[in-house]
């Protein structure tokens, strides 16, 4: 499978952010790509929330995933959107946060809702608190593509293995990554999680980024990964919006997975802790 990742700076106008997608699924078909990911928040990004709030809308009539649709079926191209916001979706009033996976149809295959929330203060003075305008999804999700059956997650989700425990307990042999992480955290802990999903889990891992200055003030990590199962670094963006591609060759799962067969050697564990 040859991956094209567009490393984005999405900002607060969902049509801009569209037609750059769009642009770059006709590059990234042009490139000889099979498909492309995006990262999450792909279609808007604002911290604005009364703003925000008078923006988005619920997926039905949502205009970045329509134009997204759109261009997938034009080009022939396979989509990841790492994450759009939704508003109007949840029986509690809060927003869903989510991803999607669409063929060259442009039919949507796979819906993800991001699972783990960014509730946090930092070092610097950032506060986060995402659960009080997201809602967390419920259910993890895996699908099949032509190439890999493939494991969503979002972002924060990194930070806990158990999903992609589940995911490659599932047949899961690329796991997808989208994200927009900050400078702090990212410079701390991108690489080492990202890597140590891949490892765990023998899978490849395709993680798309935010990166730079956003509109909203906000500053992201970028360096896009495209990881290997052995933990090898295939491709990192760096911080530059932009395209690249990397060669994805699936035989090498097995063989990592036959060198160490941690899978293979899993045991179910009691959540049930003897202290001594």
């Amino acid at each position: 499978m040859r991956a094209a990742l567009f490393q984005m700076t999405s900002g607060i106008d969902p049509a801009a952010n569209a037609a750059a997608i769009a642009d770059m699924a006709a590059r990234a078909r042009a490139e000889g790509a099979d498909m492309l990911f995006t990262p999450e928040m792909a279609g808007y990004l604002d911290r604005d929330r009364r703003r925000a709030a008078e923006t988005l809308r619920a997926e039905a009539g949502d205009p970045v995933l329509a134009a997204i649709r759109e261009a997938a079926a034009k080009h022939g191209l396979w989509v990841h959107i790492g994450s759009l916001a939704f508003k109007d979706e949840r029986a509690d009033g809060r927003w869903a946060n989510r991803s999607f996976v669409i063929d060259d149809r442009g039919e949507i295959r796979a819906r993800y809702d991001k699972i783990h929330l960014f509730d946090v203060d930092l070092a610097t003075g950032e506060s986060w608190r995402e659960s009080s305008v997201y809602g967390p999804g419920e259910q993890a999700v895996a699908v099949d593509t032509p190439w890999a059956r493939m494991g969503l997650s979002i972002c924060y989700d990194m930070r806990f293995p158990d999903l992609y425990r589940v995911l490659s307990n599932a047949g899961a042999t690329v796991l997808l990554v989208p994200a927009a992480f900050t400078v702090p955290t990212g410079q701390a802990h991108w690489h080492i999680l990202l890597r140590a999903r891949a490892i765990e889990a023998g899978c490849f891992v395709i993680a798309p980024a935010q990166t730079g200055r956003h509109a909203d003030e906000r500053e992201t990590y970028g360096h896009s990964l495209v990881v290997d199962p052995w933990g090898d670094v295939l491709l990192d963006m760096g911080g530059e919006a932009g395209l690249a591609l990397a060669e994805i060759d699936m035989t090498c799962v097995e063989d990592v997975r036959a060198r160490v067969p941690a899978i293979a050697n899993r045991r179910a564990i009691s959540r049930d802790v003897v202290i001594a």
